[in-house]
């Protein structure tokens, strides 16, 4: 792992040196502009639109544009000794409870591992926060930015979790369009409580995959291959929704469940089916037969 930041964590008077390492990785798939005439990729160019002109970096500082059009300008030692003065500390200011934190907070999780001669402080702090059950909340500063953070057991490994200062979350009151306070029909209620019991498991990441990113490179081997693709065409969508009918399907849907939910949650899930098939029957109309569906051509989607 590459190492992303060095410094320490201090809690009161202890001074714990760490490493940190990025605890995660996009997968996502890099696609550049190509040019379709020759098949060159598209390169960008700094320029200046009002000298017409292309420009080198050392023609090049930051600003900031407090109005329309006009900024103030800063040089690249400036915003050095400013971050200079940041500490290469991670202060934990607070202890609290894991579940005080709402998940909006939180952004990329990065691991920590002791650095020099910090291996007796990091096991004393790691099995503090693992035996009270707390997780510390801290400020660090990470290429110039400073951030609230969350540090936590992880298997035997603290971690830390980069989080939004309180200000940078959007009010829910700024969200257009949220329903007002209706009437909801008992019987429906009762059919999406018994679907989301269905639905119930421990959490198993592992079964989780990107359908998309697996179908993208299924397609890209295809091409590569020189194969000519066929595509699914795209469902039609319709916006009458029976809600009833919806949920007594859904219902239906997952017995048995389309994909493997792992052996924690077959156990889980086998408590569960005498007392949700007794509330579907007592919520819903009787259940219509199943229809089997005809073997699909094989395509690509």
């Amino acid at each position: 792992m590459h190492t992303v930041w060095k410094g320490a964590i201090s809690f009161g008077l202890v001074h714990v040196p760490v490493k940190m390492f990025s605890a995660t990785e996009d997968k996502d798939i890099s696609m550049k502009y190509i040019h379709k005439t020759c098949g060159s990729p598209i390169s960008y160019v700094r320029r200046c639109p009002s000298c017409e002109k292309d420009v080198d970096w050392e023609e090049i500082s930051k600003g900031y544009e407090y109005e329309k059009g006009r900024y103030v300008l800063f040089e690249k030692q400036e915003l050095e000794q400013l971050s200079a003065q940041v500490e290469r500390t991670i202060t934990i200011l607070d202890f609290v409870n894991l579940e005080d934190i709402d998940p909006i907070y939180f952004q990329k999780t990065y691991y920590l591992s002791p650095d020099q001669a910090g291996s007796n402080a990091y096991l004393l702090l790691l099995e503090a926060m693992k035996q009270t059950g707390k997780i510390g909340i801290a400020k660090i500063a990470i290429r110039s930015k400073s951030s609230l953070a969350a540090i936590r057991v992880m298997e035997g490994c603290l971690a830390i979790e980069t989080i939004f200062y309180p200000d940078e979350i959007r009010p829910i009151s700024q969200v257009p369009n949220l329903p007002e306070a209706a009437g909801i029909n008992d019987k429906e209620l009762g059919m999406a409580k018994v679907l989301i019991e269905q639905l119930s498991t421990p959490f198993e990441p592992s079964k989780y995959t990107d359908d998309y990113r697996e179908s993208l490179m299924n397609l890209i081997q295809h091409k590569i291959a020189g194969e000519e693709i066929s595509l699914a065409p795209a469902k039609p969508e319709s916006n009458v929704i029976d809600l009833m009918a919806a949920l007594q399907a859904s219902i239906e849907a997952v017995k048995p469940i389309a994909t493997d939910p792992g052996p924690a949650a077959k156990k889980t899930r086998a408590k569960r089916t005498a007392a949700a098939d007794e509330a579907a029957d007592t919520a819903a109309a009787p259940k219509p037969k199943r229809k089997t569906s005809s073997k699909a051509k094989k395509t690509i989607s």
